[in-house]
């Protein structure tokens, strides 16, 4: 790695190594957030206030943020000086016109205009299901292997982030997709961590849904794997990439994520760190929306900084630093 990239690479972390990030650069699933509290107003101009609220208060306790183009300019600069930034290259969501959750790029920028806004690393995400049609996979490939190329170009980390997902399951959470989840997720991560995707850093999904782990389920009835075979994919996991790879939320509660990553490192994961987004913030939408800014800004100040430094302290006795 040129001294260029790994400077930039350095900036994203924290003082140990470890990618200690957080996420908010949703843009459909944060405007089907406001839409839940009945917000009636400029969902655009209300989305860039509540990003730049996050991150004023929440980036002093970060290593780094993922923001987006389109709600998150602002934000980006008013982040805490000591926090990278990464930038999300993809329109938000995959083509529904056409089978095969097709990505596409934010059509007005590129990763020279990410590295000219200030940026540190470009983030681009990929729906992937390894069982699906080679010739849709193939097409997916060549558009990760377009990016890789402009990363390189520019001197800029990638951010690949992985989301598994079966043609014919609609939904992600069901019993029936979270048996077969391990396998498609680690597959994934071994073909993308080939040297012809440029690939510096894997954002990718724990290889389990942890709600139908022993310990974890609600009932016993929804037991799909015990223990020691979830741990198991958390090591096969491990295994399956010689890149850094750090966890996404997912969405899941901060307490639910934190357990998660105490559950990795005991089955030996040497994850290096994550990019952490609703488990963080998400209770402060509905505050944003019934109360306004100064309330908001209370809850980052007071439980959006204990979840930040919740986070942080199992990642110092959890992550592996990036070497």
């Amino acid at each position: 790695m040129n001294s260029i990239k790994n400077n930039k690479m350095e900036k994203l972390t924290d003082d140990n190594g470890v990618i200690a990030a957080i996420a908010i650069d949703q843009r459909g699933a944060l405007r089907k957030m406001f839409a839940r509290e009945n917000y009636n107003g400029d969902i655009d101009k209300a989305a860039k206030q509540f990003k730049a609220l996050v991150s004023e208060e929440l980036t002093p306790y970060a290593s780094s943020i993922l923001l987006d183009p389109e709600y998150g300019l602002e934000a980006a600069t008013v982040r805490s000086e000591n926090a990278g930034l990464l930038i999300a290259y993809e329109q938000t969501g995959y083509d529904a016109s056409e089978p095969g959750r097709f990505p596409d790029l934010l059509h007005e920028w590129s990763v020279r205009r990410i590295k000219d806004f200030g940026a540190d690393a470009v983030k681009f995400l990929l729906y992937y299901d390894v069982t699906e049609d080679d010739a849709v996979n193939d097409r997916k490939q060549a558009f990760v292997e377009r990016i890789g190329s402009e990363c390189v170009a520019e001197k800029m980390p990638f951010y690949l982030e992985l989301l598994s997902y079966d043609a014919s399951i609609d939904d992600n959470s069901s019993k029936e997709f979270a048996k077969i989840k391990p396998d498609k997720v680690i597959q994934m991560m071994q073909e993308f961590s080939k040297p012809q995707y440029h690939v510096d850093v894997l954002k990718v999904e724990v290889p389990v849904n942890m709600n139908y782990i022993e310990g974890f389920a609600n009932d016993v009835e929804d037991t799909i794997f015990s223990k020691e075979e979830a741990q198991s994919y958390f090591k096969k996991q491990s295994e399956a990439t010689h890149l850094p790879f750090i966890f996404l939320s997912a969405g899941v509660s901060s307490e639910l994520f934190q357990k998660t990553l105490y559950f990795a490192h005991e089955a030996g994961s040497t994850f290096n760190g994550v990019l952490c987004g609703r488990a963080t913030w998400q209770d402060a939408v509905p505050i944003f929306i019934n109360e306004g800014e100064i309330a908001t800004r209370n809850w980052l100040r007071d439980q959006g900084r204990k979840n930040m430094e919740q986070l942080n302290a199992v990642l110092d006795k959890t992550a592996v630093p990036c070497k």
